[in-house]
């Protein structure tokens, strides 16, 4: 059953617009409560409870509150932690064996976004079917239970706390970083006040930048999509390395001393290194976006590779089922499932900074084995409603490309999931015809969608 509100990262849009209206927002809460109160036997007089988390976007006061609205007309308990990274609010909701924990961010979005998404009570993302039942009851028209049966909501005090030791529990007791100086991008958004604590107090001294957020700053300029800034300030401050998060804190860009930057596909190789160099990798999941560099690096490994579709959501559904624990985005987004059962921005940082510390290697050290191929990706506007799958002229123009490359390089057309755009992507190791190849197909995608 196709979904109508949920994508692949939860609910998400421009904030005063449908389905980012207050109103909406209020009767989500309450079609996620009913879902709950039906799947949860509680003893007679218990209610569900879930915890709320956000990022520092204005419009999360707003919407929280028509959130903690909507739980209480449901009978739900809520509890309210305050700004924290999306991964904090996946740990304190099985910290706290709660029912559910939502999320109100956009993640790298700017200010004017705003989304909502959910964790079950183990920490992972909402299954299809939990997502389907709650769509099937948001458009039903909103009740209440009695006044004896409402909701209550507090506020938890040391959620950022009880979070800051959780993440520094995944860095080895032995092991510390003193004598290490690092540069800390926090977008301005929910990692502010967690991310320069968690480095500290284990040792190191922390330039941090991005820790101002004002409600309007979010991601602005600053943040793991935009790592110029994070060079600028590992630069200007001569730190050993630079750590970047991004405004819900679950994405990750690195930078060493020289400022050359570090995506998710090499901070990926580097943790997958040490691993296997401990005996404790049994394969790595990327996913469609992967350079093919990696894929190779990762084989020279010994160990298995496998690809999900973009988003961190399957390539959690592709760890579980094949059973391993490593894998993620070259976005940024990595999955530790031995540390964390969501990908985790700072925590990831942490086991980059294990790898470093017990091989004693710089970045640059770490990855020099890696050799990556020319990747264009161009995105193209469609048309609302164009079934570019169906275009007779795109398929010709990506089976001729494809032909060209031959098993040197590879092609792949992808949409948006959150804008009417096709991702038009050409990898190979001749960077002319890559660029040339990539272009050739976006100008025939353009002509066919008008």
């Amino acid at each position: 059953m196709a979904r109508k509100y949920f994508g692949t990262d939860g609910v998400r849009g421009l904030v005063g617009e449908a389905p980012i209206t207050p109103e909406f927002v209020m009767r989500l809460g309450y079609a996620a409560g009913l879902a709950l109160v039906r799947r949860e036997n509680m003893p007679p007089g218990d209610r569900p409870a879930v915890l709320i988390g956000k990022d520092t976007r204005i419009s999360g006061y707003m919407l929280e509150a028509a959130l903690e609205s909507g739980f209480s007309a449901a009978g739900v308990d809520v509890m309210l932690a305050g700004p924290v990274p999306t991964p904090a609010v996946a740990y304190l909701t099985r910290a706290l064996r709660l029912q559910a924990g939502v999320v109100i961010s956009a993640s790298h979005n700017p200010f004017y976004d705003n989304g909502i998404k959910f964790f079950s009570a183990d920490g992972a993302k909402l299954p299809d079917s939990v997502e389907i039942e709650i769509e099937a009851q948001v458009d039903l028209p909103m009740g209440c239970v009695d006044s004896a049966r409402l909701g209550k909501a507090r506020r938890i005090e040391d959620a950022a706390g009880r979070y800051i030791e959780f993440c520094k529990s995944s860095f080895p007791n032995e092991l510390d970083l003193r004598g290490m100086k690092i540069a800390l991008d926090c977008a301005h958004g929910a990692a502010y006040h967690i991310a320069p604590n968690v480095f500290h107090e284990l040792g190191a001294e922390v330039f941090a930048v991005g820790v101002e957020p004002n409600g309007l700053n979010i991601n602005d300029r600053v943040g793991a999509t935009k790592p110029e800034s994070l060079r600028s300030a590992v630069l200007k401050s001569g730190a050993d390395i630079g750590i970047s998060l991004d405004g819900d804190g679950d994405r990750l860009v690195m930078v060493d001393a020289a400022g050359e930057i570090y995506d998710g596909d090499k901070l990926l190789y580097v943790i997958a290194a040490e691993r296997q160099a401990a005996g404790r990798l049994d394969g790595v999941v990327g996913t469609l976006m992967s350079n093919l560099g990696f894929e190779h690096a990762i084989r020279r490994l010994g160990v298995p590779f496998d690809r999900a579709k973009v988003g961190d959501r399957y390539v959690l559904e592709l760890l579980q089922a094949r059973g391993w624990k490593l894998g993620g985005e070259n976005s940024g987004h990595i999955i530790c499932l031995d540390c964390h059962t969501t990908g985790d921005g700072i925590v990831s940082a942490l086991q980059v900074l294990l790898a470093l510390k017990r091989h004693r290697q710089t970045l640059a050290e770490a990855c020099s084995s890696l050799v990556f191929y020319p990747q264009r990706l161009i995105n193209v506007r469609m048309a609302a409603g164009f079934d570019w799958q169906a275009d007779p002229s795109i398929a010709e123009a990506v089976r001729a490309a494809q032909s060209e490359l031959g098993e040197r390089g590879r092609v792949l057309l992808r949409p948006s999931g959150t804008e009417p755009l096709l991702r038009v992507m050409v990898e190979g190791q001749d960077e002319e015809q890559v660029e040339r190849l990539a272009r050739e197909i976006a100008s025939v995608v353009e002509q066919a969608t008008g």
